[in-house]
């Protein structure tokens, strides 16, 4: 079995990520940690010329971030690679309900189903969690007054759902059929015939859609300010978006950046009113107000950002040594598209006051429905909905 070494830091959701999918391949790796080994961090910049953790070798191939390991494991090479020879095909399994992706909307829908003895087999995917994994600080959700940490909220979520009897399987469905029951759901390495589904499958951090963004990922363009932010320290960061997701990261930044640059294309914020007081009063935070980002500069790392004015169109240069991205984000309902309704954005259609979908036995929340709200509260309170109109629906169907 080939080596397996990983560059990490203490806190780091996408280096959580790696160590699950490995850990679920029955692998040990060795690890170093960049924070506590004295010299690690630049010998991981040396040898992968990235700026970003983890960083992965199995044998002597550099796989990259979690990003690239995931999509080894899409792709189908990443057991090759581990040297576990041929995957057996998976035998079908016949279950009640599938929860496609977790997140709070996901893991409650496993609390509730498993507490109604519904016995759900929760496809986390490999970006288990959804969005709070890559979420600093949740201030504003009830029973934590003093705050807590998305990663470790999604743990408790997580485990809270196991200890009713929740099956979670840390594997992406990467083949859905909804036309007629039981639903297929598979994975690489499991399928099921589903009485019922639920789908919770969240949303997806957006990118800017250039090509000198995809050119200098990992390169100081990053969407992960916990995972990243502690490499670019003294340094200028710029953070583009004016919503909470990024004032939240530009905070977060100012403990390491000797100057935080939030880019809106806007003349105000569209954060919240609190999170726009902390920013505007903050030292460190520097606001680039009607400016949109036209190119990140750099060869072989971020050196800055040309802007244009969206009202007077003059360009400028900003200089920075690092650039992240908090501009919104996608619904994940791409594999559904051949069976459920979904509006010009992508999000899944329901039933007014439901979570029920077009097609009976099938159900929706979170992030990937919810247009509007978008919160981890009202995420799990959608979760809770489709666990009790999924258990009606079988009930009803048995």
């Amino acid at each position: 079995m080939p080596r397996i070494l990983l560059y990490t830091k203490n806190v780091c959701p996408y280096c959580d990520r790696a160590k699950d999918l490995l850990r679920a391949k029955d692998q040990s790796w060795d690890e170093i940690n960049i924070e506590e080994v004295a010299g690690a961090r630049d010998e991981m910049i040396e040898r992968s010329e990235r700026r970003t953790v983890p960083q992965i070798w199995i044998g002597d191939v550099h796989v990259g971030g979690f990003d690239d390991l995931a999509a080894l494991e899409r792709e189908g090479k990443l057991d090759a690679l581990l040297g576990r020879g041929e995957t057996r095909a998976a035998e079908v399994e016949r279950v009640k309900l599938v929860i496609v992706g977790s997140g709070p909307a996901g893991y409650t829908a496993a609390i509730y189903a498993a507490r109604a003895e519904i016995e759900p087999v929760v496809m986390a995917g490999l970006a288990f969690g959804g969005q709070l994994m890559l979420t600093t600080d949740v201030e504003n959700y009830p029973g934590f007054p003093d705050g807590i940490s998305g990663p470790e909220m999604m743990e408790l979520f997580q485990k809270q759902a196991q200890r009713f009897g929740a099956r979670v399987l840390m594997e992406d469905a990467t083949q859905i059929d909804l036309s007629s029951r039981p639903f297929r759901v598979a994975s690489e390495s499991h399928s099921f015939l589903a009485d019922s589904v639920i789908v919770a499958t969240g949303a997806s951090a957006r990118w800017l859609g250039l090509e000198s963004e995809q050119r200098l990922m990992n390169r100081g363009v990053s969407a992960c300010a916990t995972c990243d932010g502690a490499l670019f320290r003294g340094v200028d960061i710029g953070v583009v978006g004016g919503g909470d997701t990024a004032i939240e990261e530009a905070l977060f930044l100012t403990r390491f950046a000797s100057k935080v640059h939030v880019i809106h294309r806007r003349d105000q914020l569209r954060a919240s009113r609190i999170m726009t007081d902390r920013a505007l009063a903050h030292e460190k935070i520097e606001l680039v107000w009607d400016s949109i980002v036209e190119e990140v500069l750099g060869d072989d790392q971020v050196t800055g950002v040309r802007l244009r004015n969206v009202n007077t169109d003059a360009t400028s240069e900003l200089a920075l040594g690092a650039l992240f991205i908090a501009i919104g984000h996608t619904p994940n309902s791409e594999l559904f598209a051949p069976w459920l309704e979904a509006d010009d954005t992508g999000y899944l259609k329901v039933e007014e006051g439901s979570t029920r979908t077009k097609v009976e036995g099938v159900f929706a929340c979170g992030d990937v429905m919810d247009r509007v709200y978008r919160q981890a509260v009202t995420a799990a309170g959608s979760g809770c909905m489709a666990a009790l109109d999924a258990e009606r629906w079988l009930a009803e169907n048995e």
